[in-house]
């Protein structure tokens, strides 16, 4: 994650406008990530409002811009094998699993245009993600020195539900969040999560008890309509859905179709 720039604070002279959000479905990693791009510079032309894309990825390892290579640990015979892309991208952290059965979400935010620092923003992300683990019946928190979402109990070691990288560009926010609603937790034996060798990965599923069934989209779509309502509220603004069709242009207010509360 990167550190945060105390120039983007200011406060707000007008209302907060809505975020407008749109659940993309399963998408490829490359295509969110150009599209992230693309939103950003609109975004700091002031052409397109805050905007929160909520998604799932085929799988892919992505690493942050200072994050080591001997932290993944398959070959790259079996990575080709098995068709998962190795990706190094310029947001903050180390490396992470994306894969179906995760919420992604990438905020790309004009910080100063809503008095915020970076800071408050990775609070914000993680009550988010805390907040759609408890619609789901899992008690989450924050760890001290960790970003991101985990389940602490005392007498058994962390484990994270959900990874935080994000990156700042001219005063907008991109990249986001990763939680564990339903994946396969084999696949992040490839890797050391977040770069910490023998951390232990865990999911919704699996801290319910209900890892029996593949991982499905519609499950994470529902935590994704939990997950923006709860991150509007904790930034003080309200949603404004749009179709994959309409990103980047004036959203209007309601809930999509298929979007709802675990």
């Amino acid at each position: 994650m990167d550190g945060g720039r105390d120039s983007l604070a200011r406060s707000p002279d007008r209302a907060l406008d809505p975020i407008a959000a749109c659940w993309l479905g399963r998408i490829a990693y490359r295509e969110a990530w150009a599209l992230q791009r693309r939103l950003v510079d609109a975004r700091a032309g002031d052409e397109i409002p805050d905007t929160l894309l909520l998604l799932e990825h085929d799988a892919v390892l992505t690493l942050g811009k200072n994050a080591v290579d001997g932290h993944v640990l398959a070959s790259p015979r079996d990575l080709r094998r098995r068709g998962i892309e190795v990706l190094r991208v310029e947001r903050g952290g180390e490396v992470t699993y994306h894969g179906p059965g995760q919420l992604v979400a990438y905020p790309i935010l004009r910080l100063g245009e809503r008095g915020l620092l970076v800071r408050p923003l990775v609070r914000a992300l993680e009550e988010a993600m805390i907040e759609t683990c408890a619609a789901f019946g899992v008690e989450a928190t924050r760890r001290d020195g960790h970003p991101g979402c985990w389940v602490m109990e005392e007498g058994r070691p962390a484990r994270k539900l959900g990874a935080l990288g994000i990156r700042i560009e001219r005063g907008v926010s991109y990249h986001g969040i990763a939680l564990n609603v339903d994946p396969d937790l084999r696949d992040f034996e490839l890797i050391d999560p977040c770069g910490v060798p023998g951390l232990v990965s865990t999911s919704i599923a699996e801290e319910l008890g209900r890892t029996a069934e593949p991982p499905t989209t519609e499950v994470v779509r529902r935590a994704a309509g939990i997950f923006a309502r709860v991150l509007g509220s904790a930034l003080g603004s309200s949603i404004a859905w749009q179709t994959p069709e309409s990103v980047g242009a004036p959203a209007t207010q309601g809930e999509p179709v298929g979007i709802g509360s675990a």
